[in-house]
Parts: structure tokens; sequence; C-alpha cells
């Protein structure tokens, strides 16, 4: 038998008898990112002149990205390797990185790490790395109702990443608008004044974007405000070892934290301590209260991590797993941060002298005493 199809008229199923109004109909505009608006703007100005100074990524005196030459180094091994591969990753990333990161964070005579009450995964740098936690506290912690609270500025992202998770999300202030520098009284006060047990984000070092960091005193007022009312810490640490050239220096609020008993999340990137922004590598690190609860905290971990960004970046991780496990790469690495977080430094210094030497109003004195990437003028 044969069968002949007619084409249906266009008219057939008209829109409307399946949708009153398009699908697509009442999504809002989103507000533009002030930062990567800017870049777009800056990429467009022909001007010889111009220095973009929006997107917080390290750049040479010629005004080009640095690759690190320890990075060089790991690539050409990586390149060599008789075994190479571009398979997916296994659960949890590569191990290499995952353990060097945790080491790195917390100190190779940690507590936690001793006692096996920490755990870590392979992240999509340190954004990814918030993503999961955020999810993940979305769904397990103990207090439904708890919000999450951000500082008053922080880094764009925050309240987005918390809010798609499903989260309420307060702030807490940070910034003194008029001093430029650390607001504790306020800080303080309102932590104090929130609900018990709310998840409560903290930079580590370097905070972004005002460069504001709290002194060791005023991090133990921190913790014990936080001991105090029960809150739950998230580390976000985006600059260890480049803010300060320190590695330990940088992570010294997180261990306080650890030492003072705190059950914890910490996000971790590797793209700028290593430059390898566009590798995506980054990791989310986990402080339970005994080693009883890390396989299913980790089990559930693994499963948030593969719902949400199925497998990790691979390249990125092998490169940073293997400066973090070889001690003569791992140590030239940390000479490399500390080139980059001393030319930073210099050039804090020399932007302040130029401002104050052209009479330009107002006290500059922030530009040096503020830290990392970024310097806020309020």
């Amino acid at each position: 038998m044969l069968l002949t199809v007619s084409p249906l008229r266009p008219s057939a199923f008209p829109v409307a008898a399946f949708l009153d109004v398009a699908f697509f109909g009442t999504v809002p505009q989103a507000p533009p990112d002030g930062i990567l608006k800017l870049s777009v703007l800056s990429k467009a100005d022909g001007s010889p002149d111009k220095v973009d100074l929006g997107v917080g990524a390290y750049r040479t005196d010629d005004g080009e990205p640095w690759v690190l030459p320890v990075v060089r180094k790991a690539e050409e091994r990586l390149a060599a390797h008789p075994k190479a591969n571009h398979e997916y990753l296994p659960v949890g990333g590569v191990s290499e990185l995952t353990s060097g990161a945790q080491t790195l964070i917390f100190g190779a005579n940690s507590p936690a790490m001793a006692e096996g009450r920490t755990y870590t995964i392979q992240s999509i740098s340190g954004t990814g790395a918030v993503m999961v936690g955020a999810v993940f506290l979305s769904q397990f912690k103990p207090q439904k109702d708890a919000a999450v609270y951000i500082s008053r500025p922080t880094w764009g992202n925050h309240r987005s990443i918390f809010e798609t998770a499903g989260h309420q999300v307060r702030e807490y202030r940070y910034c003194n608008y008029k001093t430029l520098d650390l607001d504790i009284d306020g800080l303080l006060e309102d932590l104090r004044a929130a609900p018990r047990g709310q998840i409560v984000v903290l930079h580590a070092c370097a905070h972004n974007p005002t460069g504001i960091d709290p002194s060791e005193a005023q991090w133990e007022a921190i913790a014990d405000v936080m001991a105090e009312r029960g809150h739950f810490p998230f580390f976000d640490c985006a600059y260890q070892g480049f803010a300060t050239g320190d590695v330990d220096r940088d992570a010294a609020a997180i261990r306080l934290f650890v030492r003072r008993g705190f059950e914890m999340l910490v996000a971790e990137s590797f793209a700028k301590n290593m430059g390898l922004y566009g590798e995506r590598t980054g990791c989310l690190h986990v402080v339970v209260r005994s080693r009883e609860q890390i396989p299913p905290v980790s089990s559930q971990l693994n499963r948030v991590s593969r719902a949400t960004i199925s497998t990790a970046s691979a390249y990125g991780a092998k490169i940073a797993g293997t400066v973090l496990q070889d001690p003569a790469l791992y140590s030239e690495w940390l000479d490399n941060m500390r080139t980059m977080s001393a030319r930073i430094k210099s050039m804090r210094t020399a932007l302040r002298s130029r401002l104050e030497a052209l009479g330009t109003p107002g006290d500059w004195s922030h530009v040096t005493s503020q830290i990392g990437m970024f310097s806020f003028t309020g």
C-alpha cells in the first residue's frame, strides 16, 4: 500500500492554540553587569591612553596577561607525559589538586585534617565552589529558614548565586564609607542582631571589592560573635598567596575558625594565584564536627556537584595539582606569587604618590592601606 502525506497548511495549528502568551514573553531584562559593561566600552574605545581597571586580572607593565613561569613548566611536563589524555575526571576531581589544595588552605598541621574531619572536591573555580556550596546548603541546612548574610559591599556574584540557589540573602555592614576602612562595630552589631544559626559569607583575604581586611584581633572578635550566635561560616578564598605573598598569612582567618571548632565550607580559586583564569580551577572544602559525618556529607557534595557542573575541568586542575605536589615547582610558585603581590603593592604606592603629588583633593591613604587587586574609593 502506498501512503502519501500532504503537508500541513501553515494555519493548521495556530500558535494561539498552544499558548495564550509567548512562553518567554514574561522574562524581564536582567540588570547589566557593571564591570563587564565597562570592559566592553573600554575595548570599543580607540584611545591609546586608556587603561581597563575593571576586570580583576593581573597584568604586566606592558598591560599583558602573565603566564606564570611555573605554570609553563607544569604544562610542558603534562604535554610530555606518555599517558596524557582528555578523559573525564573521577568523582571529586584530580586527587593531586584536591589533596594539595586542602593542605594549602588548612595547613599541614591542621587539627581538622589530622582528625579526618575535612573533605575536598574539585569545582569550576571559586564561582563553581560557591554555587555547589550554596545548593548543598539549600538542601541540608538544619535551620531551613536560615538566611545567607553577605558583606556590604561584596563581590557582585555572591547575591546572585545564593538567590539562584533559593536562599534569602541579607547584608551585614562591612565598609565605613567615610573613612574607607572596616566598620568593625557595625559588622559585629549586625551579626549579633541576626537570628541564631545564620550562614555568613566571609572573605578570607583581599576582600572583594574593598581590599579591606580585618586585623587578627578583629577576626577573633568576629569568631566570638559567630560562636555566640551559632552562625555558620562560608569562606570565599580567591586570593591565597596573591594578596600578601604569604599563603599562610592569607589563610589565617580560616585556620583560626578551624581551631575554634567551627564547621564550615570554604570556596577556593586558583584563577588569580596561579593565573589560571580561563581554566576554571578551584575546590570546595568542608570541615565537619566528627569524622563519622564525612561519608554522608561527601556523598551529597559529590551528588550536588554532578548535578550542578557534571564534571570539573581537567587541564587547569592537572597543572595546579602538578605544582602543588612537586616541592621544587611549589617553591617556585611561591616565588611567582611574591612577584605578583610585590608588584601590586608597588603600583599602589606609585598611584598614591602620584595622586598626592598632583594635589588631587581628598585623602588617598586608603590606596596603600587596602590590599589585593582592588582599591575602593567609596
